[in-house]
């Protein structure tokens, strides 16, 4: 099923969750600040690491997988 959405969907995606919200700081910097501080503990926090990174799994999953079939 992945091998069927193309990489400009999966980056435009990565990009779009990546980066929101754009002002002040985008949620996934502020989160892997946060995780690298140790300060991530709550598990919204967690759920928005999460799904702002998730794009960014997929493109990885979706590079593995289409190398090593």
């Amino acid at each position: 099923m992945l091998e069927n959405v193309p990489y400009s969907v999966l980056i435009g995606a990565a990009v779009l969750l990546g980066l929101a919200p754009f002002i002040p700081e985008p949620h996934l910097v502020e989160k892997i600040k946060m995780l690298l501080g140790g300060e991530l503990k709550r598990p919204l926090d967690i759920f928005d690491l999460l799904l702002h990174s998730a794009p960014l799994f997929l493109i990885a999953l979706k590079w593995i997988t289409s190398k090593f079939p």
